[in-house]
């Protein structure tokens, strides 16, 4: 099947945003910025500005915009009624336009997009956390819906836009049998027996065991009492103020100190000493399958996920905690996460591909009077317009001008050529390539 003309257009759409309490605060948020020059509305100086979503979620549901703005001021009309502030949202618009996700999208997963595009600022860590597997999310969906709010994965992929920090999977046997060594109050913690199981077992005792091992004296950690958890702090603090004096503290003590000062008494700042702490780079991305324990820390970034909102918490967070599920569904696969480069598509593109089927993210830096062209696919894509300014041009309009905190929907199929007229830098979310690749 083929799209239709009128529906080979951009979609400009109105997006919206999440005022979690650990965004960064009002100017500071490149959420925030966006969110303003998007929506038009006005940054509140003294609020949270978390995430914005660009997709069909109904947590944070984007909306198609009446009239998007001509490079010759010409307005572009859309086929469908829309309310004269906000239009018709993009999910109902897919659902009386299918032909836009292309044959293959509209067969795999149905009448949806199967992405969901989010900038991400961060000022305090997010939740210890993991996303469940299908299976997993059906369950949970099915017996807590007000807490887990649909049936599906969320296999996630982070995009460092400014210097990021996360915690993410377990650190290896060795540097783990190290930290029992360094960090002694967490023996005292969880028992000498089970400190001494982690000593002493080794990688030749299988992977079985080792993981075995590692789950029980994780769960031991994250089940321990409020009352143990407040010791514990308060011991580590007090050693490691004393070291500091005639020692260096290494990354993880300086980062585990941060974190008790933005979450006092939880056991979320403890069990970072289990997990590997990345530092990610502007433009190096960190993916996340079902089931890895993580948590963002600080930094802005650009993040595509399969459309979902499972989250499992056990640590950081005042949110609704679920401690035995996030340590029974954890992998507890153990070493240092890969990390993407991105791969250059040509001199001013560079793509990103998990191993997901749901999605992939182009990184576009275009130089002041350059101009470059997104090949047509065979899935739908959002654009997201990060700085500056040019004309894009697709399917049967030419010439569409786009500006920072612009999002818009191109429908599968559809070439999508840029010429910037200052420095633009965009992103584009779409199906992941080998997903169509693996299905020819």
């Amino acid at each position: 099947m083929d799209s239709t003309p009128s529906q080979k257009n951009l979609l400009r759409l109105r997006c919206s945003v999440q005022n979690y309490d650990w965004g960064l605060k009002g100017h500071d948020s490149q959420v925030a910025r966006l969110y303003a020059l998007n929506s038009g509305s006005e940054t509140r100086p003294d609020s949270p500005y978390a995430e914005l979503w660009m997709g069909t979620h109904e947590s944070g549901p984007s909306f198609v915009v009446q009239a998007p703005r001509a490079s010759n001021g010409v307005s572009v009309d859309v086929d469908v009624d829309v309310d004269d502030d906000v239009g018709v949202s993009l999910k109902k618009w897919i659902s009386e336009n299918p032909n836009v996700l292309g044959d293959k999208v509209l067969h795999n997963w149905g009448c949806d997009l199967p992405f969901l595009f989010k900038v991400l600022s961060v000022a305090k860590a997010l939740s210890i956390q993991a996303h469940p597997n299908k299976e997993l999310a059906r369950a949970l969906h099915k017996a807590r819906p007000d807490v887990y709010k649909d049936d599906n994965h969320k296999p996630e992929m982070a995009l460092a836009i400014t210097e990021f920090e996360a915690l993410c999977g377990f650190i290896s046997l060795e540097e783990l049998k190290g930290v029992l060594c360094y960090v002694p109050e967490i023996i005292d913690m969880v028992g000498s027996a089970y400190a001494n199981q982690i000593l002493h077992v080794n990688e030749q005792d299988g992977e079985e065991k080792v993981k075995y091992i590692l789950r029980s004296i994780f769960t031991k950690l994250m089940l321990a009492s409020k009352e143990m958890i407040m010791k514990v702090l308060s011991n580590i603090k007090s050693r490691l103020q004393i070291e500091s004096q005639v020692r260096k503290l290494t990354d993880k003590e300086l980062l585990v100190l941060r974190l008790e000062k933005q979450y006092p008494a939880d056991v979320g700042v403890i069990s970072a000493f289990f997990f590997n702490y990345v530092k990610l780079n502007p433009g190096e991305a960190l993916y996340l399958g079902a089931d890895e324990p993580h948590a963002y820390v600080s930094g802005e970034c650009i993040e595509c996920m399969a459309t979902s909102d499972n989250v499992v918490r056990a640590g950081l967070t005042p949110k609704h905690r679920d401690v035995k599920t996030l340590c029974s569904m954890l992998t507890y696969k153990q070493g240092f996460p890969e990390i993407l480069q991105g791969v250059p598509l040509n001199s001013y593109v560079r793509r990103y591909l998990p191993p997901f089927d749901e999605f992939e993210v182009d990184r576009c830096i275009l130089p002041r009077g350059a101009s470059t062209v997104f090949p047509a696919v065979l899935g739908p894509s959002i654009f997201l317009v990060m700085a500056g300014e040019g004309i894009m041009h697709a399917g049967s309009f030419k010439g569409e001008l786009v500006t920072e905190g612009d999002v818009l929907f191109a429908p599968a199929n559809t070439e999508i050529s840029i010429e910037s007229e200052s420095e633009l830098q965009l992103y584009r979310a779409g199906v992941n390539d080998r997903f169509f690749q693996a299905s020819l």
